[in-house]
């Protein structure tokens, strides 16, 4: 299967992807399933999972006092603003798996947990994110994939897609799955693909911010 593994709709507010867009963008990359990782929601994964003709994991991007995590397999939202090991055990709780996103993104300071934070919750960790196409630089994706393969961690990837037109430009490649205890086994073997997000996509997430103000 080939899963984008890190992606937004509109109900993240920097993203303006509808659902429609993004089921014809998973059709026409080719595309398995996805996880909707939205901000510190669950509705918009909640909502696309009923209507999709593909697997969505409920999926949620949680801002911690320390830095973003991603938890997937959600039934409950996690809010906002926890501290990093609460809301690692709120996920953990409920029979779901946590990632570490962009762990090590010089240019996203303010989400990323950093090297210092990701090390001390290693254990706690499921998955760390081995490729997020809109890290603008590469090499902090290298340094991830370096960082998980010193701990032993399953590798995620994701397009990280705050505009339909990035939807699939980085994803994981694995065993079919069913459910959590089936996923985290199948990540195992999972393999890695990607590319940065071009330069001019990038301004999605801007330009929703943007409409969203004017509105």
């Amino acid at each position: 299967m080939k899963v984008d593994l890190h992606l937004h709709t509109f109900r993240s507010p920097d993203c303006l992807t509808s659902y429609d867009q993004l089921i014809e963008a998973v059709r026409r990359r080719g595309l398995d399933a996805v996880a909707v990782t939205d901000h510190n929601t669950i509705r918009g994964a909640v909502e696309l999972q009923e209507i999709a003709p593909f697997p969505v994991i409920v999926a949620e991007e949680i801002r911690t006092q320390a830095g973003e995590i991603i938890g997937y397999f959600l039934k409950e939202e996690v809010p906002s603003g926890l501290p990093l090991d609460e809301a690692i055990a709120r996920v953990r709780a409920q029979g779901g798996l946590v990632a570490v996103p962009h762990p090590l993104d010089r240019v996203r300071r303010s989400s990323a947990l950093g090297l210092a934070e990701t090390l001390r919750v290693l254990d706690q960790v499921d998955f760390i994110e081995g490729f997020n196409a809109r890290c603008l630089l590469g090499r902090d994706n290298r340094l991830a994939q370096k960082l998980a393969r010193q701990h032993g961690k399953p590798m995620t990837a994701g397009s990280d897609a705050h505009g339909w037109r990035e939807v699939g430009l980085a994803y994981v490649e694995l065993p079919p799955f069913d459910g959590a205890e089936a996923f985290r086994r199948a990540m195992e073997q999972a393999v890695i693909h990607g590319q940065l997000t071009p330069f001019h996509l990038r301004f999605a997430s801007v330009w929703a911010r943007i409409v969203r103000a004017v509105r």
